[in-house]
């Protein structure tokens, strides 16, 4: 099994035409990825020719549904197109929106966030890497050739640091690794990644990366010490950040001693969670737990 995408996956593309949403569309399907449709109402009614597989474009997301019967949506818009093409997808109830589109305004993700959450479209997004079921399923940016099927889960901000993990356990793999997005409003987070993890019966130990700025990590540390059953390793970027400065992603910003690092992890290891103080020595974390449980190939 996997979280939120699997091999049964219908997906289509909003934005497929472009040269991003042409690119990685061609990466979804080399990863096996079942892409049936893009969506452009300006060229609705073509074909698009990709290494041999021809995918059809169609006027809106209520189109592409009716006909190929899709339930993923990975929206490649540039930014200020952004909340109406989420909103499309919510308004034809897709059950899920992954949207990769970074520098989308504030109040802008406010609002398709609300109007998809209404109409129960989860959003994995904005300014994400999307997810990867490996061996089933690749919705977004993700790179399909670092990593193999595995009962790991990951969740993370960062989506340098998804690929990262994937790279350093790639022996082990993952069941499903899913990037949030850095960006201070966003659809899916940690909480409800971690909620998934722990229902699905073929992840055995789940990873959660964190960043700086904002309480989400906090939060999930009480989520996990009151809910989650299955070991979880974490790791948090941004230790050497100044305070007071934006770093990287929009979200990732520490005022006074709210939205450390230090008090991330702190809340984290309360929790009973192990984290890393590096990506490497988060990777050896892993193995070190997964070596203690019978039947794990660590």
């Amino acid at each position: 099994m996997a979280i939120f995408l699997t091999k049964d996956s219908k997906v289509i593309v909003q934005g497929m035409t472009g040269a991003e949403g042409m690119k990685h569309t061609r990466r979804m399907l080399a990863a096996g990825t079942d892409v049936v449709g893009g969506v452009n109402p300006r060229k609705a009614g073509t074909r698009v020719d990709i290494d041999g597989r021809t995918v059809p474009v169609f006027g809106s997301v209520r189109e592409a549904m009716d006909t190929t019967g899709a339930d993923v949506s990975v929206l490649f818009v540039p930014p200020p197109h952004a909340k109406a093409a989420v909103t499309e997808a919510a308004d034809a109830r897709i059950p899920l929106a992954v949207v990769i589109t970074e520098g989308i305004p504030v109040h802008d993700a406010v609002a398709f966030q609300a109007y998809a959450r209404a109409r129960a479209t989860r959003v994995i997004g904005p300014n994400c890497p999307g997810l990867i079921s490996p061996g089933q399923s690749n919705a977004g940016i993700i790179p399909a050739d670092i990593t193999k099927p595995g009962r790991i889960g990951l969740v993370s901000k960062s989506g340098t640091l998804t690929y990262q993990l994937m790279y350093e356990l790639r022996g082990i793999g993952f069941s499903t690794c899913v990037g949030i997005g850095g960006d201070p409003v966003i659809g899916t987070t940690h909480i409800d990644a971690l909620a998934a993890f722990e229902d699905d019966p073929d992840t055995d130990l789940i990873v959660m990366i964190g960043e700086i700025g904002g309480d989400a990590e906090e939060r999930a540390a009480r989520y996990i010490a009151d809910r989650v059953t299955k070991p979880v390793v974490g790791y948090i970027a941004g230790f050497t950040a100044p305070e007071g400065r934006t770093m990287g992603h929009a979200g990732a910003i520490v005022s006074g001693s709210s939205g450390t690092a230090a008090a991330k992890k702190a809340a984290l290891e309360a929790a009973g969670v192990s984290v890393g103080a590096t990506p490497t020595e988060t990777a050896g974390l892993v193995l070190a737990l997964l070596a203690e449980t019978p039947g794990n190939p660590a």
